[in-house]
């Protein structure tokens, strides 16, 4: 009986069974909310696409979370972490077994985004990123303010309220989305933007950035503790302020800027000092340069007066002056005299040296330099002539010797050519065709001169010439060679 029951039963294959009780699962459930603590998670696969598991006391479910969604989160899922998953029911057959694919991802609480923000702090902290030795100062008094907020919020209101209020100063406002998705990106891209603006341009480069927002809860001051603006704000060249929410609010981006400001009117008023006790300050200190001055004077007035009492009279000063005057007078015509006599004695010697240095005794100096040198050199050149002429003689006896030996080394050379020449004549004779021609026979020569050597190369008809020892005629052939 048993076996007739179960052999009334439906046959299913696996596949089938599996694709029913997918259907099943996807058509019951559809899109649902869970929450649970994140495990297993070790980020994205090398396909991209993200897998872990969501668990509370009791139970744990498979998620997946496909490439391009995870690419959209805002947020993004971490060990450990409570969070609220929104999607779809859904199995998978090749394990059976049942999961949901994640569309949406939120924290479960404060509590949470506090975890995670705890530990993005830490590790932004440990890689150096809010090292006070990164902090720049801020300038005193900045040309070009930039400021990176959203253009509709009171919060621009209140910087240039305050900045015309302190110190009116030239302010480029970098329109900027300061919550909700894509907000992160916005501000990171305005602060990198800033930073590349070059020196000269139509639009100036900011001495000073401002990131400033209003209050509001974590989850709306959210985007100021997202990585990408943290690290924008320090790795910023241009000194950065930042001013997000009130006093009690702390974000990510506090740690990382140059300088935090409870509110963005602090942040206004930490950029510009107030113009009005700037020229107060400059008035007292002009002021205070006055009286300096004035009472150096009146000092360097009364040290004068103490050193002209000091000063002895006109007539006390040329007093012994006036006396070395009547003395030097009294030896100047003594010394006159004797300078006069050296000068004369001087004068006279140099006179007989000048006598001897005259340009007619040089010239008799130079007459008779010259007469020797003439003697002398009509000696050497009788001398060298008679040199010359033997050395001529020899040389023109050798000459003639050679002569002699060259006449006689020809004409043993031309008679061994001659006698050469006359025994190749016979053979020349007996080589040339002329030889050949005076034994009867003749040479058959066409029209162009050229000899013919065959007889199969004449046809009837054609001319030629026949030369003989003696002269040449010409000739028509009659027929064709015969074998």
């Amino acid at each position: 009986m048993a076996d007739k029951n179960e052999s009334n039963l439906a046959e299913w294959s696996v596949s089938e069974l599996s694709g029913a009780l997918k259907r099943m699962l996807e058509g019951e459930f559809g899109h649902v909310r869970i929450r649970g603590e994140v495990t297993g998670y070790r980020g994205p696969h090398s396909s991209g696409h993200v897998y872990f598991s969501i668990k509370d006391a009791t139970a744990k479910i498979d998620a997946v979370i496909w490439k391009g969604v995870f690419g959209k989160l805002r947020f993004r899922p971490e060990e450990g972490l409570e969070v609220i998953a929104t999607g779809k029911v859904t199995s998978y057959p090749l394990k059976s077994s049942y999961q949901i694919v994640i569309e949406a991802l939120e924290p479960a609480g404060v509590g949470a985004l506090l975890a995670q923000l705890d530990e993005r702090r830490r590790r932004l902290e440990a890689e150096g990123l809010f090292d006070p030795a990164r902090k720049q100062l801020l300038p005193f008094l900045p040309t070009v303010i930039g400021v990176v907020t959203s253009p509709t919020g009171a919060v621009i209101r209140d910087i240039l309220h305050r900045l015309e209020d302190r110190f009116p100063r030239h302010v480029i406002v970098w329109p900027v989305r300061v919550q909700g998705e894509g907000s992160a990106e916005e501000i990171a891209r305005a602060i990198e933007g800033f930073n590349a603006l070059p020196e000269e341009s139509a639009i100036p480069k900011p001495d000073l950035l401002i990131v400033a927002r209003g209050g509001g809860s974590l989850e709306d001051l959210w985007s100021f503790n997202e990585e990408i603006v943290v690290r924008a704000a320090a790795n910023s060249m241009i000194p950065l302020i930042a001013a997000v929410g009130h006093e009690t609010d702390t974000t990510l981006i506090d740690f990382a800027a140059d300088k935090r400001a409870p509110t963005p009117t602090g942040a206004a008023e930490m950029a510009v000092p107030v113009r009005l006790e700037l020229l107060g300050q400059t008035r007292d200190l002009g002021r205070r340069v006055m009286q300096s001055t004035q009472r150096l004077l009146d000092r360097r007035k009364t040290e004068l007066r103490a050193a002209y009492r000091a000063l002895p009279s006109p007539d006390a000063l040329v007093a012994i002056p006036r006396q070395r005057l009547d003395l030097a007078s009294e030896r100047l015509g003594r010394g006159l005299e004797r300078n006069a006599s050296r000068h004369r004695t001087r004068l006279t010697d140099l006179s007989r040296r000048l006598l001897k240095l005259s340009p007619q005794a040089r010239l008799s100096g130079y007459r008779a330099h010259i007469s020797g040198l003439q003697g002398r050199l009509g000696a050497a050149r009788g001398a060298i002539l008679r040199a010359e002429k033997q050395r001529l003689t020899r040389e023109h006896e050798k000459l003639i010797e050679l002569s002699a030996r060259a006449r006689k080394g020809l004409d043993r050379l031309v008679e061994r050519k001659r006698t050469k020449l006359l025994g190749l004549t016979p053979l020349l004779k007996s080589l040339s065709f002329q030889g050949v021609l005076e034994r009867g026979f003749a040479l058959v020569l066409d029209p162009k001169g050229a000899p013919i050597r065959s007889a199969k190369a004449i046809k009837t008809g054609d001319e030629m010439a026949l030369r003989f020892a003696d002269g040449s005629i010409d000739a028509i052939a009659k027929s064709k060679a015969k074998a």
